[in-house]
């Protein structure tokens, strides 16, 4: 999922530097999106993945 973030991000620093300004908005709002459910996914992992030995 880190990987589609990254790949939005670059599609969205791309749009904007030729001036595509609406995609570039809609590309970096899905790459936040994204980034965000990777975080809370992380977080999730972390805390169950913890065993009491």
């Amino acid at each position: 999922m880190l990987r589609w973030t990254v790949i939005f991000i670059v599609l969205a620093i791309i749009a904007g530097i030729f001036g595509f300004g609406g995609i570039a908005v809609g590309a970096a709002s899905i790459a936040k999106v994204l980034f965000f459910i990777f975080l809370v996914l992380f977080v999730i992992s972390l805390i169950s993945g913890r065993t009491k030995v």
